[in-house]
């Protein structure tokens, strides 16, 4: 039983090492939600499709480079430690989102317009390769026993944090300028607001304390080791991307591309669409713990395999029904079925990710299998999404998406092996 300094000691330490994560989470999604307005300024094209449709490959570019950014910066943390590492990713994630936030219009300085933000994204990207993986680990390493599914899932809880304010700001921004300010220059103020919060979390960063896991380390291996080691392990990555897939295409559609789908598609208010982000990011938010507290109760398996076959067999059900009479209180009830999916399939699957990692590399092996998950399949989420609805004309299409997801994922729950025991 903790006393009530160490009960408060590990909620500071959550919240400390979170609000990174938070801040990674908020500058991505900033530019999946202004993506219409980021097009029209940086992107122009010969239709409104080709010109949203370079934005939403743009914001999925940044999801390239995450791979990248889990092998060679989760190699860092895992040789340097928890808490240095996380500060590295959070000044390079600065900098990315400072760059996209100050860059003029194409109609100022030409093709370079792009170039640069494409560069930004990028950046953003490499952080954000290693920011989750690191987060998860450091939660796993300072669970208390029989916590972890709880501890981890406060690192998916801290993004739904970001979806809730960024919808809110949003709501504010669209309330206060207007569309055609929005358009011209509102879509700014919340990557700005971004850059703003920045010097907090960098003092909240460097009040951790490093993992005691960390600390008994003997052995701590060097790049060329790490990437030796996650050569050897290629089997539990590539059943951990899988498993992760189904993570980050839900998450995506039901945050980064609802503000898109709900103006593009259904031809929703901005504002309402906005709204049912903020609602969504609230249902995230309730039930990520809840479904890390049943993993750690029943174990991680039965809700790997339940979910999913769940999504499989409502899914497009309920995105027909929604397309069929679109309205706000529709587009509401299907998310918030597909939050509570997310929730409880999230609350398992991340700390068995950091469960079933070789423990000499856990925070790369993490990062490498959840980044590839998301380059391949979450982060495109909006531009395959907004592709499928133009080449089909089915504006449920998406569900699609989701069920592909869910049975890569309903396949790795079948298939992986527990590596540790369940925390």
């Amino acid at each position: 039983m903790m006393t009530p300094e160490e009960r408060g000691a590990k909620i500071g330490a959550v919240v400390r090492v979170a609000s990174g994560n938070f801040l990674e989470m908020y500058d991505f999604i900033v530019f999946g939600y202004y993506a219409k307005e980021i097009a029209r300024t940086f992107f122009p094209a010969g239709s409104d499709f080709a010109s949203l449709m370079l934005t939403l490959v743009t914001f999925g570019a940044g999801y390239l480079m995450r791979p990248l950014g889990a092998v060679v910066l989760g190699a860092y943390i895992d040789r340097v430690g928890r808490r240095q590492g996380l500060i590295v990713t959070l000044a390079l994630m600065a900098i990315g989102t400072l760059t996209i936030a100050a860059t003029p219009g194409y109609d100022s300085i030409g093709p370079l317009a792009p170039l640069i933000v494409v560069v930004g994204r990028l950046l953003q990207g490499l952080s954000a390769g290693v920011e989750l993986g690191g987060v998860s680990v450091y939660l796993a390493e300072i669970a208390t026993p029989g916590r972890r599914g709880f501890y981890t899932s406060w690192q998916s809880a801290s993004q739904q944090v970001a979806v809730v304010f960024t919808a809110v700001l949003g709501v504010g921004l669209n309330a206060l300028l207007g569309a055609d300010q929005m358009a011209e220059y509102g879509w700014r103020i919340p990557l700005l607001v971004g850059c703003a919060i920045i010097p907090l979390i960098w003092v909240f960063r460097r009040s951790l304390a490093e993992t005691e896991e960390f600390l008994k380390k003997t052995h701590r291996p060097s790049g060329r080791e790490a990437a030796r080691v996650l050569a050897t392990n290629w089997r539990i990555i590539l059943l951990g991307m899988m498993l992760t897939v189904m993570t980050t295409t839900s998450f995506y559609l039901i945050t980064a591309y609802t503000p898109t789908f709900g103006r593009q598609a259904l031809k929703l208010s901005a504002g309402d669409a906005m709204l049912v982000t903020m609602f969504i990011g609230i249902s995230n938010f309730l039930w990520l713990p809840i479904g890390g507290l049943l993993s750690d109760r029943f174990g991680r398996r039965p809700q790997l395999l339940l979910v999913p076959v769940l999504a499989i067999v409502t899914a497009y059900a309920a995105m027909s029904w929604l397309v069929g009479v679109p309205s706000f209180g529709h587009l509401l009830a299907v998310e918030l079925w597909l939050s509570l999916l997310f929730g409880l399939y999230n609350g398992a699957m991340v700390p068995m990710l950091t469960e079933i990692m070789p423990p000499d590399v856990r925070t790369a092996g993490f990062s490498l299998a959840y980044s590839l998950a998301t380059a391949l399949f979450g982060g495109f989420t909006p531009a395959v999404c907004t592709y499928l609805i133009e080449v089909t004309g089915n504006r449920a299409a998406p569900a699609l998406w989701l069920s592909v997801a869910a049975a890569i994922a309903l396949t790795a729950a079948l298939l992986i092996k527990r590596r540790a025991a369940s925390g």
